[in-house]
């Protein structure tokens, strides 16, 4: 799996850890940048991550800022995708279970590299569950295309 990977100064060095545990357990990482903890615009990265996921270049993304917030802003205005913002490996697993995300938004100042790597790994090993979710995701979708 192709999975892209973005940050601004506030998510860098998690970024950093996450690229390192993605290609060690085997995926194909597309690191979009930031390249150093000097001060960036989060938009520019949740789009480049968000036109990686949307136009299937990656199955899916992850992306870092400060608070995760922004990022889940600004990548949700692009066309198909589910950005979820998380605070525990629970919710994580909510958010690919219940919510098919397809960009995962984790903070760079509010959690530690072992809490966002098991965060992280909760996502990417909860297969969506379907069902009542796929209707609700089918609505979604619908919205995307009315709006």
């Amino acid at each position: 799996m192709k999975i892209a990977v973005g940050a601004d100064h506030g998510g860098f060095s998690g970024k950093e850890k996450i690229v390192l545990h993605l290609r060690r357990l085997g995926y194909r990482v597309v690191d979009v940048g930031t390249t150093s903890p000097d001060s960036v615009d989060y938009p520019d990265y949740a789009r480049l991550v968000a036109e990686q996921v949307a136009g299937k270049k990656c199955r899916r993304g992850v992306l870092l800022c400060g608070t995760g917030i922004g990022m889940a802003i600004a990548a949700n205005k692009v066309h198909g995708i589910r950005a979820a913002v998380v605070w525990n490996p629970a919710v994580a697993r909510l958010a690919a279970e219940h919510n098919d995300a397809n960009v995962l938004c984790l903070s760079g100042r509010f959690f530690d590299d072992r809490q966002r790597i098991a965060m992280l790994d909760a996502w990417l090993s909860t297969p969506f569950a379907g069902g009542r979710h796929a209707r609700r995701i089918r609505k979604i979708r619908a919205m995307e295309k009315s709006c």
